[in-house]
């Protein structure tokens, strides 16, 4: 038995989520574009986040907490999926929200996940450009013990070995559908960020000894840090399954060349990228990641780098939410 099958989690999601193809945007392309659609996981309008918190809150549970804590940016989804999980379970929850620097502002503070995170009732903590996130953390964790709360910080984007687990079990969900389609699979896109979701990913392949290349589309650093992030997180993952770290060698690749000016900031490509989607499949990505994933995948199929003969799945990791912040950008 797989030690993943040991570990606490707790059911937050609908899945397994829907693996299709997108016929309109591969006619447009000239490829066999899939889309895996993680942004349907049914947590507070959904999201990759969901698979991460099932086994973040499980052991949150265990830890006999009351109180979440968690970081973001003022738009993060993730902040808005931890603010829904501790609704679920009966749990306070406590947002440090950081304001990030050339994002559109006519939105920004009070539309998107920021109404959705007031509806769900969380306190939100929001923070000045350049303020050290950790230190404030730090005095809030000690501020909550203090007053008799049994505070579980959750990292962000729910991005440590126990969070990517979600991402694990997601990978054994793509390979069950794959089976089950009669369709295989040249290249995985993802946008990648705080890289629990490619590195959930990776870890469940080498898993089940399946080698489908990963491929993370930056959303806000160049690639060969990126890449040591995810990596590092991967031999983490690993050895929390009972596996060879070694084996997390040679499997992570990233792509630095469509997050333009930075996290949030958005692009022409992007909004390129939103649009074509919305329109040749009815489908709603967001202008911080899937947005920018998408935007690589566009182009390394304009400039050949996926061949017309391979298939490619992206995966949508939600976050649609988000756009009702970035209106001006998409007026």
């Amino acid at each position: 038995m797989s030690k993943l099958n040991v570990i606490p989690r707790v059911t937050i999601s609908h899945s397994p989520t829907p693996l299709e193809a997108m016929p309109q945007l591969s006619k447009l392309l000239k490829r066999n574009v899939f889309v895996k659609r993680d942004d349907c996981t049914g947590l507070a309008g959904g999201g990759n986040k969901t698979r991460k918190l099932e086994y973040l809150v499980a052991a949150a549970l265990t830890a006999k907490a009351d109180t979440l804590v968690t970081v973001g940016g003022i738009q993060s989804n993730h902040a808005r999926q931890t603010a829904a999980a501790a609704a679920k379970f009966g749990l306070k929850c406590e947002l440090v929200l950081e304001d990030v620097q050339g994002t559109p502002k006519s939105d920004y503070y009070q539309n998107g996940n920021i109404l959705l995170n007031n509806l769900l009732a969380a306190t939100i903590h929001r923070l000045p450009e350049g303020t050290n996130c950790s230190d404030y953390v730090d005095n809030l964790m000690i501020s909550l013990i203090k007053k008799g709360k049994s505070p579980y910080f959750i990292p962000m984007g729910g991005s440590n070995e126990i969070g990517s687990l979600g991402y694990v079990h997601c990978a054994q969900e793509i390979i069950n559908q794959l089976k089950e389609q009669k369709t295989t699979i040249d290249h995985i896109v993802l946008a990648t960020g705080s890289a629990g979701t490619q590195a959930g990913l990776l870890a469940g392949f080498i898993l089940a000894g399946i080698d489908i290349p990963v491929l993370g589309i930056c959303v806000s650093r160049p690639a060969q840090e990126q890449v040591n992030i995810v990596t590092a997180l991967l031999e983490k993952t690993l050895a929390l399954l009972d596996v060879d770290p070694e084996l997390a060698k040679n499997r992570v690749f990233a792509n630095g060349n469509y997050y333009g000016e930075g996290y949030g900031i958005p692009t022409d490509e992007m909004v390129e990228a939103v649009r074509l989607c919305a329109q040749h499949e009815g489908l709603i990505l967001d202008p911080v990641y899937t947005g920018k994933g998408m935007s690589g995948l566009i182009d390394l199929c304009r400039t050949n780098t996926f061949n017309e003969k391979e298939n490619i799945l992206f995966l949508h990791t939600g976050g649609s939410q988000g756009m009702f912040a970035y209106q001006e950008t998409f007026a």
